[in-house]
């Protein structure tokens, strides 16, 4: 047969989509295949599934001018896209989670997620929170979750670990145990620092894989990502 006659198979896309109006949502990602999805409808599915939308999603836009996304091929890989049903795209700061309003931004629609500076560090750190960054385990396509708690009232641990496995909703099932990046496990409060990364497991082993290398973007000055939840 001839070379001319083999239909390529368009290359796999990766992009990270936003809820409609959700100035807290982290953004989730997933690759975009044909194999895996035939139609833009098949992948607004998915979409709703994943983002946990309490409307099923019908629509995609550019999360800086709101452009809607016609069809499957229109994606762009490693752009972000912001998930809406049959409602109006609603401007806010998509790339800047816990901002409410766009103020004109020099931050591009393409590439990865938003860095804030680590000056949220020391915000967070004075308005009495706790916070840090959770990894799913074996997970290499969504990005981490923020945890923000109060320093004023003691931590449960079973009560962490029902928060972390609403947040996580890991296949495996409920989050029994949190792990540092290098696989040891947090068998406690006092194990926990500010702002590190951790990984949440359910009861099968951790899997030991480069979640900050791939999840967290690697031209940030301090390669730290600081959600407000």
């Amino acid at each position: 047969m001839s070379s001319r006659g083999l239909a390529l198979a368009p290359p796999a896309k990766t992009v990270v989509v936003y809820r409609n109006g959700d100035p807290f949502f982290p953004g989730r990602r997933f690759v975009v295949t044909q194999r895996h999805f035939l139609t833009l409808e098949a992948f607004l599915n998915e979409v709703t599934k994943s983002v946990h939308a309490p409307l099923a999603v019908r629509n995609l836009y550019t999360p800086r001018h709101g452009h809607r996304v016609a069809e499957l091929g229109d994606l762009q890989d490693g752009c972000q896209y912001v998930a809406a049903g049959f409602e109006k795209f609603k401007k806010l700061n998509y790339l800047h989670p816990g901002r409410k309003e766009l103020h004109g931004t020099r931050t591009s629609e393409v590439g990865g997620f938003f860095s804030p500076p680590s000056t949220a560090a020391g915000i967070l750190a004075h308005l009495g929170c706790f916070y840090c960054s959770v990894f799913r385990n074996g997970d290499l396509l969504s990005p981490p979750f923020p945890l923000l708690l109060p320093k004023s009232t003691p931590l449960q641990w079973d009560t962490l670990l029902a928060t972390l496995t609403e947040k996580a909703n890991l296949c495996s099932g409920a989050v029994n145990k949190l792990c540092k990046l290098d696989g040891t496990q947090v068998s406690g409060e006092e194990d926990l620092v500010n702002g590190h990364y951790y990984v949440a497991v359910g009861n099968e082993e951790y899997k030991k894989m480069p979640y900050f290398e791939l999840l967290v973007p690697q031209d940030s000055a301090c390669k730290m990502l600081w959600y407000v939840d």
